[in-house]
């Protein structure tokens, strides 16, 4: 499980029961954590792998976000590209295991860890640290506009609460980003929570690699906030031809979903949606 949640003594203010002398009160309160992870990355043999990328993530499933990371940047293809991954002692006294090492299988390209391409994350923004636009635009080999799906409206509406209700760390903290593959039946596949919406949505990819469930045809990703480029960039390339997103998306994201030929949907509350590209796979017929 990771350590997702942790405890912290808070001075309550409650200003409408001042009146009663119960203003302020001190009680325990639930925080999502927020830890680095170095993602280190290289072929097999003596040595150390070379440090890629550092994120910071909610702790948990760390070895899916790695692998699920190095999918979505086009570094790997699928789980046979992966030799071995494995969490590793970090310099943190007591030791927190804040470090994946992968090891390429033979013939899998190092990646180049140019400075000029820095992967440094923050958990509100996966691409923050990328040179440029096009250092980011990474191809998907896998085909989304052929994907046939399509989802009635009514059940678009429903996913929202399904996803809630099986959020358990953001119960606890309300602090906690989410990212749920359904079928396109409605079922709920997997769930993943992370204090950054990108490394959510990772690990949700790296499930499906070690799984080998690749591509992701049929499906659709539902995310908590925003779509952003990044997200819609990782959906394509785990082949997933739907994304849909309770809030807003950005201009990048609708122009590389439409690129993709991905339906993207954005506003998804209550009975209501904004459907920006590819509408013919969501139905409003039944809604």
């Amino acid at each position: 499980m990771g350590r997702a949640t942790d405890r912290r003594s808070v001075l309550r203010v409650d200003l409408d029961a001042a009146a009663d002398g119960r203003a302020t009160v001190r009680r325990p309160d639930s925080l999502a954590v927020e830890e680095p992870l170095e993602i280190r990355v290289g072929p097999g043999g003596p040595g150390r792998r070379r440090p890629l990328a550092v994120t910071m993530r909610t702790p948990g499933d760390d070895l899916d976000l790695a692998i699920g990371f190095l999918l979505t940047e086009g570094l790997i293809r699928s789980d046979a590209d992966v030799h071995t991954a494995q969490l590793c002692a970090g310099a943190e006294t007591p030791n927190t295991y804040n470090v994946v090492d992968v090891v390429l299988a033979p013939g899998v390209p190092e990646p180049n860890v140019d400075p000029a391409r820095n992967f440094y994350t923050t958990s509100s923004c996966g691409v923050c640290g990328k040179a440029s636009i096009d250092a980011v635009r990474t191809r998907s080999p896998f085909a989304v506009a052929d994907d046939p799906l399509t989802v009635p409206a009514t059940l678009l509406a429903e996913l929202p609460d399904r996803l809630r209700a099986a959020q358990r760390a953001f119960d606890r903290t309300g602090g906690l980003h989410a990212a749920g593959l359904f079928t396109a039946d409605g079922e709920l596949v997997v769930l993943r929570e992370d204090v950054g919406r990108h490394n959510a949505v990772d690990k949700l990819v790296g499930w499906a690699v070690r799984q080998r469930r690749l591509p992701l045809a049929g499906h659709l990703l539902l995310v908590s906030g925003r779509a952003s480029f990044e997200l819609t960039q990782k959906a394509w390339m785990a082949g997933i031809p739907l994304l849909a997103a309770v809030s807003a998306p950005s201009t990048l994201a609708a122009d590389l979903a439409d690129e993709a030929g991905m339906t993207l949907v954005g506003f998804l509350r209550g009975r209501t949606m904004n459907v920006y590209t590819a509408a013919h796979r969501v139905s409003a017929d039944s809604a």
